[in-house]
């Protein structure tokens, strides 16, 4: 089932909104909250099999990364423990974005029919 939900809420609600849901295992979610003045926008990207992604929004919708998200990317680059390319995907949110691309076309009128196959 897929819902969707246009709200208004003083800043930070988005995070309130998140972490209340955060724990119902099988609920794929996405929570919004738009640049205000003084405010950076912010998105919050939930999946059970990911966890939490969070993301400042900039003005134009790009994905801001602080420096210190950065800093830690490269020290894993270059301690080897990933590639360069996996750490901006996790900067950038790439993984949840694909999981969560099939529900966002769903809005659209499309049906989505999830395959699973056992082998």
């Amino acid at each position: 089932m897929r819902a969707e939900l246009h709200w208004e809420g003083r800043p930070g609600t988005a995070a309130g909104i998140t972490s209340a849901l955060r724990n119902w295992k099988l609920l794929r979610f996405e929570a919004t909250e738009d640049a205000t003045p003084g405010c950076d926008g912010v998105r919050f990207s939930v999946t059970p099999s990911l966890g939490v992604f969070s993301g400042v929004i900039g003005a134009n919708g790009d994905v801001m990364i602080p420096e210190d998200r950065l800093r830690a990317a490269l020290a894993n680059v270059a301690a080897g423990k990933s590639t360069l390319e996996q750490e901006m995907d996790r900067l950038l949110g790439t993984p949840w974005d694909n999981e969560l691309e099939p529900f966002r076309r769903a809005g659209d009128g499309a049906p989505v029919r999830w395959l699973h196959a056992a082998v």
